[in-house]
């Protein structure tokens, strides 16, 4: 097999924010070459184009590996159409140009028989220039808005789920489809999710829950494992009659969403991870230890949660947090009693396995706060490119959201609430 590597860069008028509401369209019809397309979705939920050319019988169909509409980054796959292709993978990437507009990037890496690889590439740099000067001069309009940001009229109830423990939900009015549930963080509770449920409830069914100790849950007798946390959701799915779901965590629920990922990807439509994922599971026993340690002295020393709550928030917020948002995330790291916290911190700080990403079969959309100390945007790209790399059943999205810290749900809840409004309409529709 040959390798071949193109690389196409060209100008265009308009800024990257305009221009990418037309690249970033996986399915959109730009490019002049494109005689007919239309979107799939395979099994799996993963987002396929399949097009075919002018002049051309031939059906190209393309899969969508990763999007991020914070870095303008469009990734994909090809999986059937061009003559002895082992393997074809494009990006196009978009920045800005200091001099005004944008400038694109588009590349291809691909593997093929010896003297068709060079063929396939000559093809793809054409079809590149072309697509290039496409967008150069092209003119935008922005387009409509998919999801509300909030809807407080949106009626949401509280549920029990008698057992051992009981289980405290908010749950909307019952839909077809996945059912979207809400794992809050660490410090947190089912009434972080109140924004989110209101503004996604309208288009599925929608529950946050207290995880196990926290809100108006029960703690178990014994100490909680990841074990525990997800026959908690299969006993929610079963309760709400939802044969698949869509998980969206915060910071440590992510970190439970992976881990029933992990163990059911079949159960799952669509992963929602906000604030990290891996929590512990790829630290040493040293630093997973120390993580602990310093989370219970004040325990050790008769201290409640509501006592070092300040510390937290001053950790946890954003430096753009205003006093409400600060007083709800105080609020909610007050009220967890201290047991449930000790409870947490021993399950989270010893993890079961290391994540094996390839495992994932899901879309995937990661998100964390511009100003996250805990999951930096950095750290979260990083794991989202892991993800795309490892797993090439899923289709990862990676955004940031800005003027937010760790709990960026609650921080910029509009900007939160419009990227997980397309993703789920993407899985719903």
């Amino acid at each position: 097999m040959a390798t071949r590597e193109v690389d196409v860069t060209g100008h265009a008028k308009a800024d990257p924010q305009r221009l990418w509401q037309v690249v970033s369209n996986f399915c959109g019809a730009w490019h002049p070459l494109i005689a007919e397309i239309r979107a799939e979705r395979d099994r799996r939920g993963a987002l396929i184009r399949a097009f075919r050319a002018h002049g051309e019988e031939t059906l190209y169909r393309e899969q969508l590996t990763y999007l991020s509409d914070s870095d303008f980054t469009l990734r994909y796959t090809h999986l059937e159409g061009i003559a002895g292709a082992e393997r074809y993978d494009g990006e196009i990437r978009l920045e800005a140009d200091p001099n005004g507009g944008s400038i694109i990037h588009w590349h291809a890496s691909l593997s093929a028989p010896e003297g068709r690889a060079e063929a396939i590439a000559e093809g793809t740099r054409a079809i590149f220039e072309m697509g290039v000067k496409a967008l150069a001069d092209m003119m935008i309009t922005p387009p409509a808005r998919r999801i509300p940001f909030r809807d407080p009229g949106v009626m949401i109830r509280t549920r029990k789920l008698d057992g051992t423990p009981i289980l405290t939900l908010d749950v909307s009015a019952e839909k077809p489809g996945p059912l979207l549930l809400f794992l809050h963080g660490i410090g947190g509770a089912r009434g972080n999710w109140q924004a989110q449920l209101q503004a996604m409830a309208p288009y599925c069914s929608t529950a946050a829950l207290d995880l196990r100790g926290y809100g108006e849950s029960s703690l178990g007798a014994n100490q909680t494992t990841i074990e525990d946390y997800c026959a908690d959701i299969l006993r929610v799915a079963e309760a709400l009659h939802a044969e698949k779901l869509i998980l969206c965590g915060l910071s440590y629920g992510s970190w439970i969403a992976t881990s029933f990922a992990m163990r059911h990807p079949d159960r799952l439509a669509g992963l929602v991870l906000s604030g990290g994922c891996t929590g512990m599971s790829e630290a040493g026993v040293e630093e997973r230890t120390a993580f602990r340690q310093a989370r219970q002295v004040p325990l050790d020393q008769g201290k409640t949660p509501a006592d070092f709550a300040p510390a937290v928030v001053n950790v946890l917020a954003g430096p753009d947090a205003d006093t409400a948002v600060r007083e709800t995330l105080f609020q909610s790291m007050a009220a967890i009693p201290a047991a449930t916290y000790r409870d947490a911190l021993h399950c989270f700080t010893n993890p079961p396995e290391r994540f094996d990403f390839s495992r994932l079969t899901m879309p995937v959309l990661m998100m964390t706060g511009e100003f996250d100390r805990l999951a930096s945007p950095g750290e979260i790209r990083g794991v989202a490119r892991r993800i795309a790399t490892l797993a090439p059943q899923a289709s990862v999205r990676f955004e940031v959201i800005d003027r937010a810290g760790h709990v960026c749900n609650i921080e910029n809840p509009d900007a939160y609430n419009r990227i997980l409004g397309d993703f789920v309409a993407d899985l719903t529709g």
